[in-house]
């Protein structure tokens, strides 16, 4: 098993510190968070990732993070994990203030997270709308909702999640891929012409 270093765990304390900032501090938010306006602001693509827009927001997060984080980071060790956190979170929000006036949220991150278990485990069973169903299809529905949720004014960032479902997807296949490779290399081949000598000298033939 990869070595676990529960960074999911400490990512969502992070954000539950940052919140509690965002709360009691005045202005705190429109500092860290990624604006169209001050996009040269370079700290502002990380920063953004642990803002949340209200408590509601920030319990979703964290539940999807715990629970999906925790899954991946299992599967595919902590720092591959968190490298995966971090561009779908950066990406997710940089494509979507091309759309809002301003993003924030580890939303795209974590639909990052759902896009590789997708690819490299499509099977495993997730509870969705009082049902359980396969991961791929799981992944279908939340993105279909997006979909439609484009059309919808609301104050949800589905352009971030979109995004970051689709670079999870992309870093699932390299992933799958990579393994497929590593295990290929591993396999060890014995050629025709010597199992046949063994069938001859001890089987008979």
């Amino acid at each position: 098993m990869p070595n676990m270093k529960y960074y999911s765990i400490w990512i969502g304390i992070v954000a539950i510190i940052v919140y509690v900032f965002q709360y009691f501090v005045s202005g705190f938010s429109d500092i860290f968070l990624l604006k169209q306006s001050a996009m040269l602001e370079i700290w502002r693509y990380i920063t953004a990732i642990f803002l949340h827009g209200s408590i509601p927001h920030l319990l979703f997060n964290l539940f999807a993070l715990f629970m999906f984080g925790l899954i991946l980071e299992k599967k595919i060790g902590s720092n591959k994990f968190l490298l995966i956190f971090f561009v779908s979170g950066v990406f997710a929000n940089l494509i979507a203030v091309n759309f809002y006036p301003e993003s924030l949220g580890m939303s795209g991150a974590i639909f990052g997270i759902i896009g590789v278990l997708v690819v490299i485990n499509p099977m495993m069973g997730v509870f969705v709308f009082g049902m359980v169903v396969p991961m791929f299809i799981a992944a279908i529905i939340w993105a279909a909702v997006d979909i439609i949720g484009l059309f919808i004014a609301d104050n949800t960032g589905h352009i971030a999640h979109l995004s970051g479902i689709i670079i999870g997807l992309g870093f699932g296949i390299f992933l799958r891929v990579n393994h497929e490779t590593r295990k290929k290399k591993h396999t060890i081949e014995i050629p025709e012409h010597i199992l046949r000598k063994w069938e001859t000298l001890y089987i008979g033939g």
